[in-house]
């Protein structure tokens, strides 16, 4: 496909004192997102997560492959499935796979092989990772996978948190018995399973969590 420019559409032009103010209005609002494990069963709208797909789905990617996959599950059967699983994963990682450095750095977060909300929150999604796709029917490489699906996913929490909706970024390891589940290729890597819902009236979030490193811990002007 050769280059074919056009012009920038959707151009902003904000003045500084705007630029400022949004950029802090922005912060207020993101800085308020919490990774819940608290769910309720209280039904979210399917076109809610789609448009919040389709927010995840403007994020860049190398060479515009867009190389994720959303595999989105609703049914309480999958979710029970799914649920069984990562649960047993889970057991071994907390039994000593994952070492006592490891063990001792959760910890603080009070996180366990226990993962009820995988079938109490209405919606869960798998958040795939394409090692290669197809061009006009013929197979092709994707460049930047997880560096473009960790954008991506970005993208999504937070339109899911813009939404009004809660979500716990959960990665079991290992996550290939997704593949298998959801009928996957073995081309795709599961990346995270997000559970995306509305927090419990009894949710709870560690006081570790809120420890959010400062400006100049992050980052650092040249």
């Amino acid at each position: 496909m050769a280059y074919e420019p056009m012009p920038l559409p959707d151009r902003m032009d904000f003045s500084d004192e705007e630029m400022i103010a949004r950029s802090k209005e922005f912060y207020a609002e993101i800085k308020r997102r919490h990774t819940v494990r608290d769910f309720t069963d209280r039904p979210v709208p399917r076109e809610v997560i789609e448009a919040c797909l389709l927010a995840a789905g403007t994020a860049p990617s190398g060479a515009n492959h867009q190389p994720w996959h959303f595999a989105v599950i609703s049914g309480q059967e999958l979710k029970s499935k799914i649920r069984e699983a990562a649960e047993d994963e889970e057991r071994d990682f907390y039994s000593g796979r994952a070492g006592a450095e490891w063990l001792s750095a959760l910890e603080p977060v009070g996180t366990d092989a226990n993962k009820p909300f995988l079938e109490i929150a209405p919606w869960l999604i798998v958040i795939f990772g394409e090692r290669k796709g197809m061009e006009n029917g013929k197979p092709r490489k994707n460049y930047y996978v997880p560096e473009s699906v960790g954008i991506a996913s970005g993208f999504l929490i937070a339109a899911l948190h813009h939404a009004g909706l809660a979500t716990l970024t959960h990665t079991p390891n290992p996550m290939s018995f997704l593949n298998k589940i959801l009928g996957r290729p073995e081309h795709e890597k599961a990346y995270i399973l997000l559970v995306v819902g509305h927090p419990a009236d009894n949710a709870t979030v560690p006081k570790h969590a809120k420890q959010k490193k400062a400006l100049d811990q992050i980052s650092s002007f040249q």
